[in-house]
């Protein structure tokens, strides 16, 4: 639109070089047949001309510099320059509107306040909004209030469900709890063993507690026993076992756990993720062990995966802890190393690498 405005302004300009290059009577001449021929245009038309914004920047512009009598034959009336100069101004002060009010909260913020909702369903809009000011946000309740309305969230009673779910309870309790599972192994010879292990959910410490082939009731409660005479006193830190509904786990199996204060907790049937821990641990020796070497006997079964109970809790880094081994201390940050020397675990199926300074 400013292009052809300024064109419009050359052509004028160029149009009344011209003008000052010819005489009066030219002028006048040239004045009234442009007056006759609008005029007959007016007839014949019958409707009204379409004007754009350049068109009528020029004209209005032009219009200041004729006579009186000369305006009442033009396209337009003093009523319709008035129109025009107030749609301007509309134009101009719509361009920056006035802001008023509170201003807009950002994006990162309102992804914050969303964030705080979901991972704490209790919280409502009050104890979000201090916990907000703690982080240096100052936010209405009402605003936060607006963000979760918005978002699907409802206020806290709708959003806690009640009592936690399964995984909650679990990661809670996870200090104190044990996880207990069988896991086989197959031999070179096509026996078939079984081996019983126990995990410190907390910790992700695992404990082998016996292989064997022939795995019965009396056998697995005397590896409790043995077990929990093993811990001693760190024994009296834990206050549930989680199972499954394996028909070794009998009520002498409870009673040796329970003895100590250790609750039974059982898993439904056929849900192995109700005990996931202890099944994750389960995969990761069967992908990096026992499916990858083969297993002489009962002697040799015990030897390797003890030897890979040991790899697992001082030597594998875990993504639930960081990125550190159940044995590592978390107060303690390793510098970096200078001298690396390569440790082999499992004659060389896995490998260890330390420092040697």
């Amino acid at each position: 639109m400013a292009l052809r405005m300024l064109y419009l302004v050359f052509l004028r300009l160029l149009g009344l070089l011209l003008l000052l290059s010819r005489s009066q009577q030219t002028k006048d001449a040239e004045l009234l047949a442009l007056r006759h021929e609008n005029a007959v245009l007016r007839r014949q038309l019958g409707v009204r001309p379409h004007l754009t914004w350049p068109d009528r920047a020029v004209l209005a512009a032009l219009a200041r510099h004729l006579p009186s009598r000369l305006r009442r034959h033009r396209l337009f009336t003093p009523g319709t320059l008035l129109t025009w100069h107030r749609r301007l101004l509309r134009w101009k002060w719509k361009q920056k509107p006035a802001r008023t009010g509170r201003p807009p909260i950002s994006e990162e913020l309102t992804a914050l306040i969303l964030r705080l909702a979901r991972e704490n369903p209790t919280w409502g809009s009050a104890r979000i909004q201090g916990e907000l000011r703690r982080l240096g946000h100052r936010v209405g309740a009402s605003t936060i209030r607006r963000i979760l309305r918005s978002a699907g969230l409802g206020p806290a009673p709708r959003r806690s469900r009640g009592a936690p779910t399964w995984r909650e309870f679990v990661r809670a309790q996870a200090s104190g709890l044990f996880a207990a599972d069988f896991f086989h192994v197959d031999t070179a010879a096509l026996t078939r063993l079984y081996a019983f292990v126990v995990m410190e959910v907390g910790t992700r410490t695992v404990h082998i507690l016996g292989v064997t082939a022939h795995p019965t009731a009396a056998w697995a409660t005397q590896l409790s026993r043995n077990f929990l005479a093993n811990l001693a006193d760190r024994a009296a830190g834990f206050c549930y076992l989680l199972r499954d509904r394996d028909s070794r786990y009998t009520q002498s199996f409870d009673a040796v756990f329970t003895a100590d204060g250790i609750e039974i907790l059982k898993s439904a049937p056929q849900t192995p993720r109700m005990n996931a821990h202890v099944e994750r641990f389960i995969r990761s020796v069967r992908a990096e062990c026992t499916d990858r070497m083969l297993i002489y006997n009962e002697q040799h079964a015990r030897r390797v995966l003890a030897e890979y109970a040991e790899h697992y809790n001082s030597g594998r880094p875990h993504r639930a802890l960081h990125l550190r081994a159940p044995a590592d201390d978390p107060d303690v940050i390793p510098f970096p190393a200078q001298h690396i020397q390569r440790h082999d675990v499992l004659s060389g199926l896995i490998h260890e690498y330390r420092d040697t300074a």
